[in-house]
């Protein structure tokens, strides 16, 4: 019973983290000078630090944050 509170816990702190890093990711998106470029490896740097919390769900990452980004680099950058 211990283990299972214990291990809700870890899920919520990798949660809470993951949001935290995501809302860091497209404030910086939208308010930093960035070059195309630049964004591009932040949105994939992120991507990465999602992964270490959730190996293996990379595709809950694109469906999610994915799309969250490509519409802040398509506004921000005129992108088609």
């Amino acid at each position: 019973m211990e283990t299972d509170k214990e291990a809700l816990l870890a899920e919520e702190q990798r949660l809470k983290r993951l949001r935290r890093i995501m809302d860091f990711t497209a404030a910086l998106l939208w308010q930093a000078d960035l070059t195309l470029s630049e964004a591009r490896k932040l949105v994939a740097d992120a991507r990465d630090r999602a992964l270490e919390l959730f190996p293996d769900k990379g595709q809950t990452f694109d469906l999610i944050y994915g799309s969250r980004f490509r519409r802040i680099l398509e506004e921000k950058y005129h992108l088609q």
